[in-house]
């Protein structure tokens, strides 16, 4: 994935459900924080692209995800022509410390411009870390995978990811701890 790819998601979710914004949740977010030549292959591997539409509430925020992903989705037109999907989720998909609302990344370029070719269109991206909690409490070997890398290639704090795997919500205590215990492997 590039990040011209991660623009083109963004105006396409945007006019997809008719909202000037979304917020992006899944691995494609780090190509907010760094560009792909400076990432790992492992952190730019997923072809999908996870959009969570930016609504009053949940209810809301999935019919509009269900919106995009039956537009944009896995085997849709879009990926054909395209080469990657865009899932629309919800606020269910990702396990997020507190505060992760006012640490989201900004994108937003004449890549994500309207048809005027005026800038119109943001992708509010995870922060690097809240990312890494995020994939750290899916703990599927794949978001391993993508903390691995980028902790290697010293792109993230891992410091700020134990951090804030102590602030996810109690009932995500669990993962968190999990978590918590494969992340000490890697000190």
């Amino acid at each position: 994935m590039r990040r011209d790819q991660l623009e083109h998601a963004i105006r396409a979710a945007c006019q997809i459900i008719g909202h000037p914004a979304v917020i992006i949740v899944g691995s494609q977010a780090i190509l907010a924080s760094y560009r792909e030549d400076e990432l790992p292959v492992e952190a730019t591997m997923s072809v999908e692209i996870d959009v969570m539409p930016m609504a009053d509430n949940n209810v809301i925020t999935a019919e509009l995800a269900d919106l995009i992903e039956g537009v944009a989705g896995e085997w849709s037109l879009f990926e054909e022509q395209h080469g990657f999907s865009i899932d629309g989720v919800d606020l269910q998909t990702a396990v997020l410390p507190e505060g992760w609302r006012d640490r989201l990344v900004r994108v937003q370029n004449l890549n994500t411009a309207a048809p005027s070719g005026r800038p119109q269109f943001i992708g509010w991206c995870l922060d690097k870390e809240d990312l890494c909690v995020a994939k750290l409490c899916a703990h599927r070997e794949k978001d391993l995978n993508f903390v691995r890398a980028l902790h290697a290639a010293g792109l993230v704090d891992v410091a700020v990811i134990a951090e804030r795997l102590l602030q996810v919500e109690p009932r995500h205590e669990p993962a968190a701890a999990v978590g918590r215990s494969w992340l000490e492997g890697l000190l």
